[in-house]
């Protein structure tokens, strides 16, 4: 959709706000702004939060994962993580119920092919609202292997996940972020077939992850089907977006289609 027809963002007033865990909040959001919110199906489904900034020209946004859409209350819920002193960190944690804010949105594109051999989700806590939405996607009898990376085990958050789902936390206790993560994948025991892929979350870590799977595990390009840098280590929101197309095309050259 060519950004003129894009529709204006939607205005929408905090409901409620609770702490999930000592690093994410769930902030549900309402209001008449929200009435024809459109769904659009996908497990990525996202929204961008909009923020004017006084000393700016242009607001700033923030994406976040719809976690749940509550069709009869239209209300929209996300789970954010909350960290460090910058724009909508703060504002998520100091939110209170009438506080409002700009809704844009939603975009989105991936969905769980039911037909994979099995399904390998791979993320840190800030892809963690997608893989919970993704797993609760995936029918009974989906095989799925999930690696997620958070800081310690207060940062668990209980998932829904399907019989032969199996879901490892992995620890980060103070080693560098996507260390461990890395490790994790690297020594993966893969269940037999092909897997489809969604990895998101720190954009060094996603790099080196997809450069294994392709090169390493043979998966093929096109089950590599969500990859994803959501954020980079010494980037605040702004630059790393100014920065990811150049990091997609970099990260496409690692493995040259044939």
């Amino acid at each position: 959709m060519p950004p003129r027809d894009r529709p204006p963002p939607r205005r929408a007033t905090v409901v409620a706000r609770s702490w999930l865990t000592p690093s994410m909040v769930r902030l549900v959001l309402g209001g008449p702004g929200l009435h024809d919110f459109p769904v659009n199906g996908f497990a990525d489904q996202y929204v961008k939060l909009v923020f004017d900034r006084p000393d700016a020209d242009r607001p700033a946004m923030r994406t976040y994962t719809v976690r749940a859409w509550d069709e009869a209350a239209h209300e929209l819920t996300l789970d954010v993580v909350v960290h460090g002193s910058g724009l909508a960190g703060p504002w998520v944690r100091d939110a209170r119920p009438g506080d409002e804010v700009l809704v844009a949105g939603p975009g989105g594109g991936y969905l769980p092919d039911p037909a994979a051999d099995w399904q390998l989700l791979v993320a840190d806590e800030s892809a963690l609202p997608a893989v919970a939405v993704i797993l609760e996607a995936l029918p009974a009898d989906a095989v799925a292997r999930v690696l997620v990376e958070v800081d310690g085990p207060a940062d668990e958050v209980p998932l829904v996940a399907p019989a032969h789902a199996q879901v490892v936390w992995v620890h980060r206790d103070g080693a560098p972020r996507g260390e461990r993560l890395v490790a994790a994948v690297t020594g993966l025991d893969f269940p037999a077939g092909t897997p489809q892929v969604f990895l998101h979350g720190e954009a060094g870590a996603v790099r080196t992850l997809r450069r294994h799977l392709l090169l390493d595990r043979g998966v093929p390009r096109e089950r590599a089907a969500s990859v994803s840098g959501y954020w980079r280590l010494g980037r605040d929101d702004e630059t790393w977006r100014a920065e990811k197309p150049v990091w997609k095309r970099e990260v496409e050259a690692d493995v040259p289609a044939t």
